[in-house]
């Protein structure tokens, strides 16, 4: 790989685990997976959203900080490069669809002061998949407390990623559309991946369909 630090990115469902996985074990890369499963806050966020949504949106910027802090803070010797399944900024991204406009500003305020004391992915890789198909990933992988999102919530934290992606000309950013890729089954579309990876991409974003 041409980059030390990779984020893959993408909407609930896109396979932003799967696909870090994959690649972390082909090329002997450190793996740092969100822990989202240890957050209290997450079912208790889909019954009453409103309720929970401040204190669930705090938790994860605390444990993004601190896991990227801690691991990327070290030098692997043993490790190629690193790859990680989000970027502390879907933080601010979730916080801005779940948050009234108070609290997302009080959100903004934390979040800005730990952002400045992270190191950037060298390349940001979002995962563009429809609604439809994210729900079908959604319902195949089982987990109780995402079977009743709703598509609105899906639209909105797409369209959020989005609004993020079009305003940084500061990062390299692909986004690719695997609507048509079975990246996990099928080892040829794996194969197509990775060859745009190992590409050099200027500065700006940069748009892959399949």
């Amino acid at each position: 790989m041409k980059y030390n630090f990779i984020a893959i990115e993408g909407n609930i469902g896109a396979g932003k685990t799967s696909l870090a996985n994959k690649i972390a074990a082909d090329f002997n890369a450190r793996l740092i997976l969100e822990q989202f499963e240890e957050n209290s806050f997450l079912p208790k966020f889909y019954k009453e959203p409103d309720k929970y949504a401040f204190p669930l949106e705090m938790s994860f910027m605390a444990a993004r900080y601190h896991q990227l802090k801690n691991q990327l803070g070290t030098l692997d010797m043993f490790k190629s490069f690193t790859i990680s399944d989000y970027f502390i900024v879907k933080s601010l991204i979730f916080a801005k669809k779940n948050l009234p406009e108070d609290e997302y500003k009080l959100y903004t305020n934390f979040f800005n002061i730990i952002f400045q004391q992270l190191p950037k992915p060298d390349l940001m890789v979002y995962l563009y998949v429809d609604t439809s198909r994210l729900q079908s990933n959604i319902k195949m992988r089982g987990r109780p407390y995402e079977q009743d999102i709703q598509d609105d919530y899906l639209d909105k934290i797409q369209e959020g990623y989005l609004e993020f992606i079009r305003q940084r000309n500061d990062m390299r950013i692909i986004i690719m559309d695997t609507n048509q890729l079975d990246f996990v089954n099928r080892p040829e579309d794996y194969e197509k991946i990775l060859h745009h990876l190992e590409q050099d991409f200027s500065l700006g974003v940069h748009r892959i369909t399949f």
